[in-house]
């Protein structure tokens, strides 16, 4: 009887392997047709997981890669494998004494935003001795629009947030008031991108285009060479008394990095194409050894005979054309930026001198043929330029540049 009913069982088991057995009976054909789809969908959805699982592990161990070369430069050492689990301990070491000085840092910007927020709130400044705000920028906030990216930084997250509410709710351009295209750029363009590069909050970007945007007709001149002041509420565009007519160097070639970057957030390509034919302009009439007066016809886009400076005028337009090189990654679309700027560092080179018997360097201002042996406290960023400009050269002329900076800086010092 055991064997019998072992068989009997066996055979049993063997029947639901036999195709016929289905098909005398439908229902239980289709409860085996719906259970091999689903076996097929969750063996397709477990692959996927997979393959989308292996990805994000992928890009993970790109992005620690990334991360671990910024390190590097940044001097940080990391263990050889970046793509490891390396502890906390070894990652960053805190070195107390520059921890202490970040929070005095941190104590003094907070003791400053304090002071404005209580006195000035809204304003363009705070006059510490008076203690009243004062709307020297038209009343655009432009102490609270720079900070933004500050107190982001710092990670003042209750201070950011009330100064972004202020920006979302009280801050309006529709002013009749003669801004400096120059100082709006700079100041309140580039403060809300930073912002909204930092946060993501869409509301920067757009107080960013509406401020541009009655930017723009500065811009509209015979070369496109800009006016440098224009009035926000109607766009009348005019240049300043005291230049006789012509537009400054410095205010002209000092808005390609706000204005390209905000191109390349709103898609829109008219404030890079504005910004980008000024230097354009300026290509034509370069000199030989790169230095250009600091008055420019905005009209013939030519030259008038001004004084010739890495101070006051003249400063940032050097400036820009390295940093937009390397906001363009380099690359051969902004390769003309970079070419400009090493051949006025070559002008530079040719105004330095030394004082006698101390050897302190310093950059001459030039007018006409002759030398006039004053440096502007404005030409003081030149170091730092020249060393943030020297890695782009071969390397003998890079320690030339790098020597250059390192000397003019420590005389500053």
């Amino acid at each position: 009887m055991a064997r019998r009913s072992s068989s009997s069982s066996s055979s049993g088991a063997w029947r639901y392997l036999n195709p016929a057995y289905y098909l005398k009976r439908p229902k239980r054909l289709a409860l085996l047709f719906f259970v091999f789809v689903a076996a097929t969908f969750a063996f397709w959805d477990r692959q996927s997981l997979v393959s989308e699982h292996e990805s994000e592990i992928s890009r993970l161990r790109n992005e620690i890669n990334q991360l671990h070369g910024q390190l590097r430069k940044a001097g940080v050492l990391l263990e050889e494998n970046p793509a490891t689990e390396i502890p906390r301990k070894d990652l960053v070491e805190i070195d107390p004494i520059n921890n202490e000085r970040r929070e005095k840092v941190k104590e003094a910007m907070l003791h400053a935003w304090n002071s404005y927020v209580k006195y000035a709130w809204g304003m363009d400044e705070l006059q510490p001795q008076s203690k009243n705000g004062v709307n020297s920028f038209g009343g655009l906030g432009a102490t609270l629009v720079d900070s933004l990216d500050t107190l982001y930084i710092m990670g003042l997250r209750d201070e950011f947030q009330k100064a972004r509410d202020w920006v979302a709710e009280s801050l309006s351009f529709d002013k009749d008031y003669d801004a400096s295209v120059f100082e709006t750029t700079i100041r309140v363009v580039g403060g809300l991108l930073s912002a909204y590069d930092m946060s993501g909050d869409k509301v920067f970007l757009e107080k960013a285009k509406d401020i541009a945007d009655r930017l723009l007709p500065a811009w509209d001149t015979t070369s496109g060479i800009p006016y440098n002041s224009i009035n926000l509420a109607h766009g009348r565009a005019h240049n300043f008394g005291w230049t006789n007519g012509d537009s400054i160097l410095a205010d002209s070639g000092t808005e390609q990095l706000e204005f390209i970057a905000l191109s390349q957030r709103t898609g829109d390509p008219k404030y890079q194409l504005k910004a980008e034919n000024v230097i354009r302009q300026l290509q034509k009439i370069y000199p030989s050894d790169g230095l250009l007066p600091i008055y420019i016809n905005p009209q013939s886009g030519q030259a008038s005979y001004s004084t010739i400076t890495f101070g006051a005028m003249g400063d940032s337009f050097y400036e820009y054309l390295l940093k937009v090189w390397i906001q363009g990654n380099k690359t051969e679309s902004v390769k003309h930026y970079r070419q400009m700027w090493e051949t006025s560092m070559e002008g530079l080179i040719s105004l330095t001198r030394q004082t006698t018997p101390s050897n302190y360097t310093y950059i001459c201002e030039k007018s006409g043929g002759s030398l006039s042996h004053k440096m502007d406290e404005l030409a003081c960023f030149a170091p730092g330029m020249l060393a943030l400009g020297a890695s782009g050269y071969g390397p003998e002329k890079a320690k030339q540049i790098m020597n250059l900076a390192e000397e003019a800086c420590s005389d500053l010092l």
